[in-house]
């Protein structure tokens, strides 16, 4: 491990117009430790279509309404905007049941001539009007409006609107604040990173906003690449702007759960910081969440995991995840009852989408944005040494059996890709996919789990081997294998997984990427052979059917210019067992379209594989019992400090 730190009391609904000056953090009238949520507006650096997830503008609006600073808003003559978005409006449901505040308090500084109108949403995204004033001023003049959060229980947001007639309204430096007494607490924020590039354009993000960095206490980066970051072309740019609070710490490549793991241990036992976020470093970064969930954090009644949503990184205006949930039946996440997926911005907004307004039941909160206080990380204990996957869902069931709930807080959030852009169902990752769900399961489902778990990795192996993804279920096979020698070989496994699981897929045909099928012989079936293939089966009868002829198809030896020649070229979103079962080659492109690989049928791979898959569900369905007793008798060592201390410096 090397260190390398640069050194460089109205009621409810009464409006007012009032001399208060500027919201900004720091001034004498509200301290920051006053503010709930800033407004803000898109930065410099963002392309055009994260607008929605800020602004609501009519898409016949004359005038383009102009964003002067992160702070500032020219709204032209004739026009009304809303500032009902993602970013802006403040989802008061969640403030209402997890914090002790009571009321929150918009102020905000105005200047031109116009009307501000703030309305509140129920539940069911009905929209009610609270209170308003016109503005008619050459100079800045503060407003205040107070809301009650009491009608917020089971859901709702606040916001305003701005109209104007022949002349143009300005707002500056407003934010969502509170006159309840707060305290102040700092936050560690760290990342770890093998792609030093895109963690320097998190890092500069993060630096560039004094007010963020103001409660910033240091930020860490677990530097785990073979490239180091402080090597990087933008490094020096990005300490320079963080200064003396940037601390990269170099070590082995400890995946995920070993490089957050590390940010939390440097972040209780090096630091006094109340409160630790973890952040991925492939990510796009609205600082201005790191303020939120640390003031969500001060707030709260009792000390929660404060979880970041995910916006889309290739798609900046997409919501991608509202709130997940652990399906203990399962053993495996998904998103949460009643949680929009998916949801465009762009095409329809926060006052048009009933189903935003709910307020939304999480179990954990993956770890592309969390944060979490001391006490939780001191009474639940570190990752488990699990590398990549499961880390963080296990981790939230862990802290919610020490009764600390998890909270995926709208408007914190991040840009990130998601995880169906990936092939991490089916390449290298696909082992630890496996292996810590099983963890994840023995440590906290009911026995019972063992039966659907049993049931569906059979059900996929069997997909996965009539798609010719062979190296997928050699890895799975490992994993459960691994799986069942139990927990004492889990620290080591931080070092030795990712090799052995590259090694023992490098001889299997899908596992090879090349960047085209253009490198191969142009395909010899022809395409509309494939159109009857490739409507999926629902009803069980046509499954079964289907599965059959499939599996008959791969006992049998196959044609044999198939090998050199693919019969046809299957992009990523048609290549299912139910099409791919049915061919002897074909090349099939990444999930990100990146590459393809030319996957070839092998009776012999088919049936070894197949029979392996057999004798291990078997056996673990056998072993379950005693697996669980095992893997929970050795939970306290695993999660200890003493324990990570000792895989961080091992000498």
């Amino acid at each position: 491990m090397t260190d390398r730190t640069p050194r460089e009391p109205n009621a409810a609904g009464e409006s007012k117009l009032s001399d208060v000056t500027s919201v900004r953090a720091g001034t004498s009238d509200v301290a920051p430790e006053q503010v709930l949520q800033r407004i803000v507006f898109p930065r410099g650096e963002d392309p055009l279509d994260v607008r929605p997830l800020y602004i609501d503008e009519p898409e016949a609006l004359a005038s383009t309404v102009t964003v002067v600073s992160r702070r500032h808003l020219r709204v032209p003559a004739h026009s009304k905007i809303s500032l009902a978005s993602y970013f802006n409006a403040f989802p008061a449901s969640y403030w209402k049941r997890w914090t002790k505040i009571e009321e929150t308090v918009l102020r905000l500084r105005v200047r031109g001539s116009g009307r501000l109108d703030v309305y509140r949403s129920k539940a069911n995204g009905d929209s009610v009007h609270l209170q308003g004033t016109p503005v008619s001023s050459e100079d800045w003049t503060s407003l205040e409006f107070k809301v009650s959060l009491q009608p917020f229980e089971d859901g709702g947001w606040i916001w305003f609107d701005l109209f104007t007639n022949d002349a143009e309204l300005e707002i500056s430096d407003g934010a969502w604040t509170t006159d309840q007494p707060m305290p102040h607490q700092q936050v560690v924020v760290g990342t770890t990173t093998i792609r030093p590039s895109e963690c320097i354009e998190a890092l500069k993000t993060l630096g560039e906003d004094p007010q963020v960095m103001a409660v910033v206490e240091r930020v860490i980066v677990a530097d785990q690449g073979p490239q180091k970051i402080h090597e990087v072309e933008g490094f020096d740019e990005a300490a320079k702007a963080i200064g003396d609070k940037l601390h990269v710490i170099e070590q082995d490549n400890l995946g995920g759960s070993g490089g957050f793991g590390r940010v939390m241990y440097e972040g209780i036992h090096n630091s006094d910081a109340a409160q630790v976020m973890v952040i991925d470093d492939d990510i796009a970064l609205e600082p201005d969440g790191v303020l939120r969930a640390n003031a969500f954090a001060r707030a709260a009644t009792q000390p929660v995991i404060v979880g970041g949503q995910m916006l889309n990184l290739q798609a900046r205006s997409r919501l991608h995840t509202m709130g997940e949930v652990v399906d203990l039946g399962q053993g495996i996440w998904r998103a949460a009852p009643g949680a929009v997926t998916d949801h465009d911005f762009a095409k329809k907004p926060l006052r048009k989408t009933k189903k935003l307004h709910q307020r939304i039941h999480s179990t954990y909160n993956g770890w592309w944005m969390c944060l979490f206080p001391r006490e939780i990380i001191e009474r639940t204990g570190l990752p488990l040494p699990l590398f990549i996957k499961h880390d963080d869902s296990e981790y939230s069931l862990r802290a919610g059996g020490h009764g600390y709930p998890t909270v995926t807080l709208p408007g914190a959030a991040i840009w990130h890709m998601p995880w169906t852009d990936k092939n991490d169902a089916t390449d290298w990752t696909a082992y630890f996919h496996t292996r810590n769900r099983l963890i994840l399961a023995a440590l906290h489902s009911p026995e019972e789990v063992k039966n659907n778990i049993v049931k569906q990795g059979l059900k996929l192996t069997l997909r996965h081997l009539l798609s010719m993804e062979y190296s997928t279920v050699a890895v799975q096979q490992k994993a459960i294998e691994d799986f069942l020698k139990g927990p004492s070989g889990l620290f080591d496994s931080l070092r030795s997984a990712l090799p052995e699981v590259r090694e023992l897929r490098k001889d299997y045909d899908d596992a090879k990427t090349l960047p085209s099928a253009r490198e191969f012989p142009p395909p010899s079936a022809d395409p509309i052979m494939a159109e009857g293939l490739l409507n999926p089966p629902v009803n069980p009868a046509v499954i079964a059917a289907r599965a059959s002829k499939a599996l008959l198809h791969n006992l049998k030896e196959p044609a044999h210019d198939a090998t050199d020649r693919p019969q046809l070229n299957v992009p990523a979103a048609a290549a299912r067992w139910f099409l791919l079962g049915n061919l002897d080659s074909a090349t099939v492109s990444n999930a990100d379209g990146s590459g393809v690989a030319f996957r070839r049928r092998d009776p012999e791979t088919f049936r070894k594989l197949g029979l392996e898959a057999l004798a291990n569900y078997k056996r673990l369905g056998q072993e379950w019992a005693r697996l669980r007793e095992e893997y929970r008798a050795a939970l306290p060592e695993l999660t200890s400090a003493e324990s990570w201390k000792q895989v961080f410096d091992p000498r």
